[in-house]
């Protein structure tokens, strides 16, 4: 059975699509800690990060980079961090969250409630930053 993230890749689910390319696509997490947390992923389904082959890994890394990257520039914040956890849906899957303290990473907080326009809009913005 396809996961969620894979219905996104397969068009079934939309998205806030922020990046893509043959491998990779990069969206908007529906329920962010933070406005512009994104989710990267692979396109191929994959359970667990450090199952990914070491090409494939790499190849997410440095794309998701380039998320981080425009990221930064479209949504005001001191850096961009990075978490992994997995548990919740069985496609690997990389958070980047823009920080500007610590506690801005916290999983545990209440999930912020934006607006489609609020989703379109920041996705807009990551998007025309992504080169």
């Amino acid at each position: 059975m396809a996961t969620i993230f894979s219905k996104i890749v397969n068009g079934e689910i939309p998205c806030y699509k922020v990046a893509e390319d043959g491998q990779f696509l990069a969206f908007l997490d529906i329920f962010p800690i933070a406005a512009g947390h994104v989710l990267v992923i692979p396109k191929v389904e994959t359970d667990y990060l450090f199952d990914l082959e070491d090409q494939d890994l790499s190849g997410l890394m440095l794309f998701s980079k380039r998320v981080a990257i425009a990221l930064k520039k479209a949504v005001p914040c001191k850096k961009v961090g990075i978490a992994v956890l997995g548990l919740e849906v069985p496609h690997a899957h990389i958070h980047l969250i823009p920080l500007n303290s610590e506690s801005d990473i916290n999983f545990l907080k209440p999930k912020l409630k934006l607006t489609t326009d609020e989703f379109d809009e920041i996705s807009s913005r990551i998007a025309g930053e992504f080169v």
